[in-house]
């Protein structure tokens, strides 16, 4: 069994969370220990995992555990876009670019539509609306690398409108920016509110077990899995816990977790949120990767984001004080830059950018590191780890378990000396664009 913490534990709730009404988490123990599939981890892989093997086997019975209660985990703590692009476009073998970007477009395109499906169908109230999103500039360099990237969309027949500083000035009511685009492929959500209303949806064969860690897994015929409280078996495990895995024994040397930060300002009056552009919600995505997330929320709040530390949350006043000062420096004539919540997530990261995925044991299954990209791909790719779980094939699946692999990390304390070293070079680098 490991001796090291095997879950998250975050200083503050999440803000997303904390916006909706008081849910009850199902932290009643299962009556039973022998399941025909457990699954650990209920973010929104784990959830569509174990859905999916719900859906193709009716008459089996599946456990959905998570350490965390619902909405509280990593798929309720980040920013809300729903991309259908891709950020990774290598691939093992042969094969260019741009057609393993078509792939995973086509791919994301399928998530997205068996996603809003679900919502239709459930009608989970998650604030769905597929506004788009803004990259933006605010640096010669980052500039360069936003035209870069406008260069792979026309590779890849996406489209996008360019915007100069005075129209992004007019479209978010700040100078800050010197260059931007926007492009459809993007969906905001309330993340909190999605993962809920899947949550509460599940099919009545799933047993779903929250705030109960697993501390190990022991492969065998039936596999074990132990809780805090409990022994359970299954010949079924599915990993969906993404970089938490680690401490469970896999993908040790392919995966990295890091942590990164986000805040909420108060509900703003009419005149404030004048001052955001004319659009009642939008979202802009920076030029460098350790640059700041904004988004307008169509309730009237502006969420900031930025900052990361590795393997654990810096303290809290030191993120507030410097989202604050984010929120500042691109909206120095709102009359407050007071911020209600503010609050950490771990994302679990791979050198080459590279998911974790497929069978890794007889009857054990894992898709984690979403690389801070998991709302999307990390439903879809659960989705299909469930049916690689019922023995289901298709052309879907095919592609997913074509993709690249996650390529190799060295040990600690290598391992942190690198990634402490990469990201103090990237905060180097992104100036303005923090």
């Amino acid at each position: 069994m490991t001796t090291s913490q095997t879950f998250p534990s975050y200083q503050a709730g999440s803000g997303w969370n904390a916006l909706l009404p008081r849910r009850e988490p199902k932290q009643t123990a299962p009556a039973e220990k022998n399941f025909d599939a457990i699954v650990i981890g209920a973010g929104v892989t784990g959830l569509a995992a174990a859905r999916r093997i719900a859906e193709l086997e009716p008459q089996s019975r599946i456990l959905l555990v998570d350490a965390n209660e619902i909405g509280e985990g990593s798929s309720g703590r980040n920013s809300g876009f729903l991309i259908n692009l891709p950020h990774n476009t290598g691939m093992s073998g042969h094969g260019s670019p741009i057609e393993v970007a078509r792939k995973q477009i086509a791919l994301y395109n399928t998530g997205l539509a068996w996603m809003k499906s679900l919502i239709d169908r459930h009608q989970i109230d998650c604030d769905w609306n597929p506004a788009g999103k803004y990259h933006a500039a605010a640096t010669a360099e980052g500039e360069k690398s936003l035209r870069s990237t406008l260069h792979q969309y026309r590779e890849w027949g996406v489209n996008y409108r360019e915007l100069d500083q005075g129209e992004l000035q007019q479209q978010l009511g700040t100078s800050y920016y010197r260059y931007g685009y926007h492009s459809d492929n993007n969906i905001f959500v309330q993340p909190a509110a999605l993962v809920r209303g899947l949550a509460d949806s599940l099919p009545p064969n799933v047993c779903l077990w929250e705030n109960e860690p697993v501390l190990a897994i022991e492969k065998g015929r039936p596999h074990r899995v132990t809780t805090r409280s409990m022994q359970l078996t299954a010949p079924r495990v599915v990993i969906a816990n993404n970089g938490f895995a680690r401490k469970l024994g896999f993908a040790r040397d392919r995966v990295f977790t890091i942590y990164t930060y986000a805040a909420f300002t108060p509900r703003l009056d009419e005149d404030e949120l004048s001052k955001l552009g004319p659009a009642p919600e939008w979202g802009v995505i920076p030029a460098n990767r350790l640059g700041t997330t904004l988004r307008r929320v169509a309730s009237g709040r502006f969420m900031v984001r930025s900052a990361y530390s590795y393997e654990q949350e810096q303290s809290l006043p030191q993120v507030h004080a410097l989202l604050k000062d984010c929120y500042r420096h691109r909206y120095p004539h709102m009359k407050s830059h007071e911020l209600e919540y503010v609050w950490g997530g771990v994302t679990a990261l791979t050198r080459n950018g590279a998911m974790y995925f497929g069978r890794v044991a007889e009857g054990m299954y894992i898709s984690i590191g979403c690389n801070g990209a998991g709302m999307l791909k990390g439903s879809m790719f659960g989705k299909l780890m469930g049916e690689m779980a019922c023995g289901h094939q298709s052309p879907e699946l095919a592609d997913a378990l074509g993709f690249q692999r996650p390529s190799w990390l060295p040990p600690e304390p290598i391992r942190r000396m690198a990634v402490v070293g990469a990201i103090q070079y990237q905060k180097h680098r992104a100036g303005l664009e923090r």
